[in-house]
């Protein structure tokens, strides 16, 4: 006996949706699977960063790109010796330099310390306290407003709307008399 061929898509009235992403756990193709293994390699906490443009945000750019000029500058007719002027800009440059780096060196470990965990505590209390009292805070008063709502219908909307019908027939003409 011969065998009929396998159904195609068009042959069911409906049929299930394909997921692209799949359940993280059993991925739905050979391909996804790859991807995971290469992801599970690649953790968000030891993602690659860029060494050379350690600012991509541009978080800085109007607060501490000062360089020599932008702090001393001697103005026409006003001039110290070229070799002193040369000195002076070695100087400013190298010593903001390395101090930098010292600084770094020092207190960045700390610093990245006491900033990782004020944002995890801040992260923490937005996620696990501010928006469920929010959202909390919002499916109660949406009670209250209804309830508010149906009392301004009922006792201020016909009272304005009775003194909007009074001054209404309220005509006024203004003449001038010389």
């Amino acid at each position: 006996p011969a065998r009929s061929p396998s159904p195609s898509p068009q042959d069911f009235l409906y049929t299930a949706p394909i997921r692209e992403q799949g359940n993280i756990y059993k991925p739905n193709n050979k391909m996804m699977a790859d991807e995971l293994s290469e992801k599970a390699v690649h953790d968000v906490h030891t993602k690659e960063i860029d060494l050379v443009n350690r600012d991509p945000k541009h978080l800085n750019d109007d607060v501490v790109k000062i360089d020599f000029e932008d702090v001393i500058a001697e103005p026409e007719g006003t001039h110290s010796f070229d070799g002193i002027w040369k000195a002076s800009f070695t100087t400013f440059t190298v010593t903001k330099y390395w101090f930098y780096r010292l600084l770094s060196a020092i207190f960045g470990i700390p610093m990245a310390l006491i900033w990782g965990i004020y944002f995890a505590i801040l992260s923490f209390l937005h996620i696990w306290a501010v928006v469920p009292c929010i959202r909390s805070y919002l499916i109660e008063i949406q009670c209250i407003s209804r309830v508010y709502s149906i009392c301004i219908h009922t006792f201020c909307d016909p009272l304005f709307e009775a003194i909007g019908k009074m001054f209404s027939s309220i005509r006024a003409t203004v003449r001038k008399e010389i």
